[in-house]
């Protein structure tokens, strides 16, 4: 959907999310959490790793190495969606994996449940369920 003089029109996209890039001390160990997360297969190379969308249209994930000093307070991560009722078996797979449990929001959204984890480098990210979904 376009939005144009108070007009909106369907439109095809022209720009979507292709890849979410991160930093971390070890890309190739960070991209075999996350490979293993996502279910991808890492390609590294260059002392970095880029993990493929699985689906056309799907963002991929790219692990570079840090630049400078990892700053006291994260300001973005990503939202990872799962079916739901799976959201806790999910959790705990990450765990298994090697992230840490930090905290859950179950009430502050009606119907929407999220539990919020930092991988094995600290990086925080959520992993959701919504209501019927």
């Amino acid at each position: 959907m376009l939005y144009r003089e108070g007009m909106v029109e369907d439109a095809a996209p022209r720009i979507s999310i292709g890849t979410i890039a991160m930093e971390a001390a070890d890309p190739p160990a960070l991209a075999g959490f996350w490979g293993a997360l996502l279910h991808r297969e890492a390609q590294v190379g260059d002392g970095a790793a880029f993990l493929p969308g699985n689906r056309p249209g799907e963002p991929g994930l790219l692990i570079q190495p840090l630049t400078g000093p990892r700053p006291e307070r994260q300001i973005s991560h990503p939202d990872l969606f799962v079916p739901d009722g799976s959201r806790t078996a999910e959790a705990s797979r990450a765990v298994d994996l090697g992230a840490t449990f930090r905290w859950e929001v179950l009430d502050e959204y009606p119907g929407v449940r999220w539990s919020t984890l930092a991988d094995p480098e600290g990086n925080l990210f959520c992993i959701a369920e919504h209501e019927g979904h």
